[in-house]
């Protein structure tokens, strides 16, 4: 399944050991990713480089409405450890 950049949060893609997943607020990328110098390595490239170039048109085309910086939800709040 291609990766619509933003469009929702259901597409995982795999690429290598790398994982991009889709969400309406971010793309996330986790994992690592080897681009060796054979044909698998070019295919992961051109996969991983469709991923960023999809990306980057998405947020082109929003222009000028996009936020400065958006919340992901990432908190660190200190809780109180409940079994000391």
């Amino acid at each position: 399944m291609p990766l619509k950049p933003f469009a929702e949060e259901a597409t995982v893609l795999r690429i290598g050991g790398m994982m991009v997943e889709n969400r309406l607020d971010r793309v996330s990328l986790h994992g690592s990713l080897d681009l060796t110098r054979d044909r698998a390595g070019l295919l992961r490239a051109r996969r991983l480089l469709a991923v960023l170039q999809a990306t980057v048109a998405a947020l082109e085309a929003e222009g000028d409405s996009l936020p400065e910086q958006v919340t992901t939800g990432d908190r660190t709040d200190e809780v109180r450890n409940p079994f000391a």
